[in-house]
């Protein structure tokens, strides 16, 4: 089989079609488009699986003369030839950039997720803040923040009240 033949698309899911068609005229179609790809399929794997039948190039020489046949033999010859495969050598280096960037990624990946652990911590933080701000007293509040206790008793021993 040709190798442009083997790699044609996905395949079709003929179950799942077959679930969605719900009337029985729209099923009979269904079928017979079945029936029509599976012909198609199958011509196109036997023609190009097929092998050409070998040319008897002695009764052509007989008949047409050999200056002619040899021309002909040597061009069908030379079609018989593989076609040589790419070799690209890009590839590697793109591999190699590839993997780097994989690795920053998954890298960035997980200093985001730190990230986002350490800003939920934060949210729920001043969730629970916000919750109590109705009920908190200047008492608790500076308890919580000794900074701003110390700037506040700076502020008056120093009689700035600015």
């Amino acid at each position: 089989m040709s190798k442009g033949v083997s790699k044609v698309g996905r395949a079709i899911d003929w179950d799942y079609l077959n679930k969605v068609v719900v009337s029985a005229d729209g099923k009979r179609h269904l079928q017979a488009l079945r029936r029509a790809y599976d012909d198609v399929a199958i011509t196109i794997v036997d023609k190009f699986s097929m092998k050409p039948p070998c040319i008897n190039w002695d009764l052509y020489k007989e008949k047409l003369g050999p200056r002619i046949v040899d021309v002909f033999e040597k061009s069908i010859n030379s079609l018989d030839k593989e076609v040589p495969n790419y070799e690209c050598d890009y590839t590697s280096d793109y591999q190699v950039t590839h993997r780097k960037l994989l690795i920053k990624a998954c890298e960035m990946e997980a200093q985001s997720k730190k990230k986002i652990i350490t800003i939920d911590e934060e949210l729920a933080r001043i969730r629970d803040e916000k919750e109590g701000l109705a009920t908190v007293t200047v008492d608790e509040y500076l308890l919580n923040y000794p900074a701003l206790q110390k700037k506040i008793d700076d502020e008056i021993r120093n009689h700035s009240w600015g």
